[in-house]
């Protein structure tokens, strides 16, 4: 027993990336600097040197896919403060919980062109930049990435979430097709890399059978949250599937059949210790890459209270320590990764490129 232990330690340090590149992936922009979703956000991003930019995508009244990370906005737009929408509060069921707010669902997109962004973790980060830039939709995003592309003189790619798959389809404002068709009407987003992804299964499956292989520059990420936790089209479908059995070689076997790579939670690749240090990493690397899976967890934070314990700059959670996020994100590189998602795409290229 404590040779195969041994054997299978060896292989976990000596795992190197699928990919030939290592790639920093800006969580919904440079959203430790910005507010979250925004162009500026995207923009600060895309300056620090981040290889791909995250707009997830929910849907308007009207059937516009625009960027926020959930349906519901009270929490990452001033629309609280507009009385002209005081009546369209509501309480709503979202992949099977009460969520009580504003919804963009309720909204036409002109309408929510009248609210501004906001920070979502005013408690850690800068509020400087509350109330100034819109919510875009990804259209504009296309058009602003492909305008800094060529500023730039360099490829940047497009990751987009779908959220809520299920919840949007029933709602009669099914995103997976319209995004489909977004991506081909940009001549950016033909050629330029694009991945789509979701944390459900069902319309990822489908996104392969339409791409096939007529569309290379496209590839699909299965994102995989918390052990215990279900995909919400398995749910509504009265399956039971968890992650944890989607993390096991059989069912990322099973992902590998329709989609290049997986999106999991930093800390199941390396989880924390009891006393919330770093500890020691799982299987899960090496697993996804003998299905030929890559990898690209989610999410690193540079302020101590998102950090392994043994990266901490002093006691204050609020501390922003960038030594300690490049410290961490080096140590998921050691364990292979192919990709990563960071709130900050600066310190996410010093890892990658001091190294």
């Amino acid at each position: 027993m404590a040779g195969a232990l041994l054997m299978t330690a060896d292989i976990q340090a000596n795992e190197v990336p699928l990919a030939k590149k290592v790639l920093v992936i800006g969580h919904r922009g440079a959203s430790a600097l910005r507010p979250e979703h925004t162009l500026a956000s995207y923009g600060k991003a895309i300056a620090d040197g981040a290889d791909f930019i995250e707009p997830d995508l929910v849907m308007t009244r009207d059937g516009v896919p625009v960027a926020r990370h959930e349906n519901e906005i009270s929490g990452t737009t001033d629309v609280a403060q507009h009385a002209e929408f005081a009546s369209r509060k509501a309480t709503k069921t979202i992949d099977g919980e009460k969520v009580t707010g504003w919804f963009t669902e309720d909204f036409t997109l002109d309408e929510l062109k009248t609210l501004r962004a906001r920070e979502r973790l005013p408690e850690f980060r800068s509020t400087a930049y509350d109330g100034q830039f819109q919510i875009p939709t990804l259209d504009e995003i296309i058009d602003f990435v492909a305008a800094e592309s060529a500023t730039q003189g360099r490829v940047i790619g497009i990751i987009p979430e779908i959220k809520h798959g299920t919840y949007f389809q029933k709602a009669g404002l099914p995103m997976e097709d319209r995004v489909l068709a977004i991506l081909a009407a940009h001549a950016y987003t033909r050629t330029a890399p694009v991945e789509i992804q979701s944390f459900e299964i069902a319309n990822l499956r489908y996104l392969r059978g339409k791409l096939g292989k007529n569309h290379p520059n496209i590839r699909l990420l299965q994102l995989l949250g918390d052990d215990k936790e279900e995909p919400y089209d398995t749910v509504a479908a009265g399956k039971k599937l968890t992650y944890a059995q989607m993390m096991t070689p059989a069912g990322l076997r099973d992902i590998a059949g329709y989609a290049d790579a997986i999106g999991p939670s930093i800390r199941s690749i390396i989880p924390l210790a009891a006393d919330g240090s770093l500890g020691k990493p799982t299987a899960l690397v090496h697993d996804a890459h003998a299905a030929k899976l890559e990898l690209h967890p989610y999410t690193f934070r540079p302020e101590n209270h998102f950090q392994a314990k043994n990266f901490w700059k002093g006691s204050d959670p609020k501390t922003f320590n960038e030594a300690g996020s490049i410290a961490e994100i080096r140590a998921y590189l050691d364990a292979g990764v192919d990709a990563f998602f960071t709130d900050d795409p600066a310190l996410g290229r010093k890892a990658v490129d001091g190294r």
